[in-house]
């Protein structure tokens, strides 16, 4: 009976108990989380906090509809024009005008296929970083295509912020495309188009190698079919992306590119780097939502600056947009460039047509050379 009366006893405490999602844990909190894994790669006890963020995230959008106005905006971009700031799909392929950059109809059975992404196709910023890459294949005699307007959002900010439909949606309809060109490799520059790619897709029928595009660079390097030959920054640090370190482990494909190229103050490693690196700000849908209080992005900026670099390189899109606002908001764009690793490669390769030998010519000494390094 003791035992009986005891039960009763916890489940009415329960019941009088605050629900979980919007009681004990408050919307905000949920909202503000970034996924960018650093409490999961930390915590002794290896819970998944940004799983169970991220579910309960679920709860508010698709069972209590408590979306944040900035996500629902979102969400209603990506279901009527396939990309976060509902830009024309029709405009998807503008960044390419006068590139002659192949489609999947042009060459029907290329050795990769390279996803642009939203932010690469539609960003202005960032559509440099996907002209540097395209111009690295090129440079490299890489066989690749794009998909052209058949490519689509791949869906993560969804599914980050809580809209598995939307997410599905979106999966299903590009991994139709993928599969129905034939695609086994894709080459993509933004980590959360290949954590999704990777690790989301084939949960519904899509299985491809998926490689960022600092690491066939680094590929490439290593077989010699890139040989930098004109000036870089003078010194450099790097950003780590948390969707391409944390969540997919990859460090140094990076680094080793950056060391390759003529940088010749060195690249400088920031304090909070590689496994233990600080997030831009934009990861979990939190690049579509404003933010109040101290802001991600500065804190990071600030930190960037601190090392004293003329440059810092990422490997995101996503956090090339959010550093670039960081250095806008400081009033400091003119004494920090964030640039792409790719945009670094690409502004040291000499031009050449396709066939010609990729040794480069012998250089002579510049304002960046050895003597500058040691002023």
């Amino acid at each position: 009976q003791a035992l009986a009366d005891r039960v009763k006893a916890v489940k009415r405490e329960l019941d009088e108990m605050e629900p979980m999602v919007g009681g004990r844990i408050q919307h905000d909190t949920l909202w503000a989380c970034t996924t960018c894994g650093a409490c999961q790669e930390v915590c002794p006890v290896f819970i998944e906090h940004p799983l169970k963020i991220i579910q309960m995230r679920q709860n508010l959008v698709l069972e209590q509809e408590a979306t944040p106005g900035d996500l629902a905006r979102t969400f209603r971009n990506i279901e009527r024009q396939s990309n976060p700031w509902g830009i024309s799909n029709g405009q998807r392929m503008d960044w390419a005008d006068g590139l002659d950059v192949p489609t999947i109809e042009d060459n029907p059975n290329p050795e990769y296929l390279l996803w642009v992404g939203c932010a690469g196709a539609f960003d202005q910023r960032i559509q440099k970083q996907t002209k540097a890459m395209v111009k690295i294949l090129k440079h490299a005699e890489v066989d690749f295509a794009v998909l052209g307007h058949e490519e689509s959002c791949t869906g993560d900010p969804a599914r980050r912020a809580g809209n598995e439909l939307l997410f599905q949606m979106q999966a299903e309809a590009n991994i139709e495309a993928l599969n129905g060109a034939g695609v086994k490799k894709v080459i993509t520059s933004c980590p959360h188009c290949l954590h999704t790619l990777r690790h989301d897709y084939p949960q519904f029928g899509g299985h491809y190698e998926v490689i960022h595009h600092t690491q066939l660079i680094d590929h490439l390097m290593e077989a010699g079919k890139i040989q930098p030959a004109g000036r870089s920054v003078k010194n450099v640090t790097f950003h780590d992306s948390c969707y391409l370190g944390r969540w997919n482990g990859e460090y140094d494909a990076p680094r080793r590119v950056l060391n390759r190229l003529p940088i010749y103050g060195g690249v400088v490693e920031m304090k909070r780097s590689k496994r233990h690196g600080f997030c831009c700000g934009a990861g979990g849908g939190r690049m579509f939502m404003e933010e109040d209080g101290p802001r991600v992005n500065v804190e990071r900026t600030n930190e960037i600056l601190a090392t004293g670099c003329e440059a810092v390189a990422v490997a995101c899109p996503f956090c090339n947009i959010m550093l670039t606002d960081g250095t806008k908001q400081l009033d400091r764009e003119e004494d920090l460039q964030v640039v792409d690793i790719a945009e670094l490669v690409a502004s040291t390769l000499p031009e050449r047509h396709p066939g010609t030998p990729t040794t480069p010519p012998p250089q002579e000494p510049g304002p960046l050379g050895p003597a500058a390094a040691d002023e």
